[in-house]
């Protein structure tokens, strides 16, 4: 994109406050973006080859949506809790393998997509963020699923393709949760615990391509007396 057709692109953003640089060649956010600080609510910087995000991105304070999906990112910046507004942030695509204990005041997340990075451990700072919907992680290294999940608030969560083996005895105890997508992982049935089955509010726990056939599965559910769904 010319220069000409970059400066079009600023123009239009300062006045509706949403910026559309996707698939642009970026190595670095342009300056002009945080010259929009006080007026961008969206803005898409994906399919760039940005490998760090500057400290300066705690300048777009009216900021609620980020899409910086398919880029070369290993580390998102603590300054990045100071964009309060934030509410999508969307980083699938990229190197990143932990996020910063800071990630866990954006208070008003309300959709996480992680997907497709290097993440081995699940990030708990996702954990006590209230206003969360949806968090995309599948497609990474996960092993487990950690205890604390009680504090996680999240309608759906996927972690399909991970290499999760154990799930937190405190699962069933999500309070929002009622989809879990689990499929591509290392689950034997033993790890299924009954409490996540009666006593949780998910209502779709997909389970294929782990470590048991689906029979199994059903006549395991027989033996609970449980309605939930599944996806073989």
């Amino acid at each position: 994109m010319g220069n000409s057709g970059l400066k079009q692109h600023y123009d239009t953003a300062s006045k509706t406050g949403v910026l559309q640089l996707a698939d642009c060649k970026f190595k670095e956010i342009p300056i002009e973006v945080f010259n929009l600080s006080d007026k961008l609510r969206n803005l898409d910087l994906s399919k760039n080859k940005i490998s760090v995000l500057p400290d300066e991105i705690c300048k777009l304070k009216t900021l609620k949506q980020l899409n910086l999906e398919t880029n070369k990112l290993e580390v998102l910046p603590n300054s990045l809790v100071n964009v309060k507004k934030l509410e999508m942030l969307n980083v699938s695509n990229n190197m990143i393998s932990l996020l910063p204990q800071s990630f866990a005041n954006l208070s008003n997340l309300k959709q996480v997509y992680l997907n497709n990075n290097k993440f081995n451990i699940f990030p708990k700072q996702l954990l006590g963020l209230h206003n969360l919907e949806v968090v995309e992680l599948s497609n990474n290294k996960i092993t487990e699923i950690p205890y604390g999940m009680a504090e996680f608030y999240a309608a759906e969560l996927n972690l399909s393709q991970n290499e999760i083996s154990a799930i937190g005895e405190d699962m069933h105890q999500a309070p929002r949760l009622k989809i879990l997508r689990l499929e591509e992982n290392c689950l034997g049935l033993d790890a299924i615990r009954p409490s996540l089955l009666r006593d949780s509010k998910i209502h779709t726990l997909n389970l294929d391509g782990n470590l048991f056939e689906s029979k199994q599965y059903k006549f395991y559910l027989l033996i609970f007396d449980t309605n939930k769904s599944d996806q073989f």
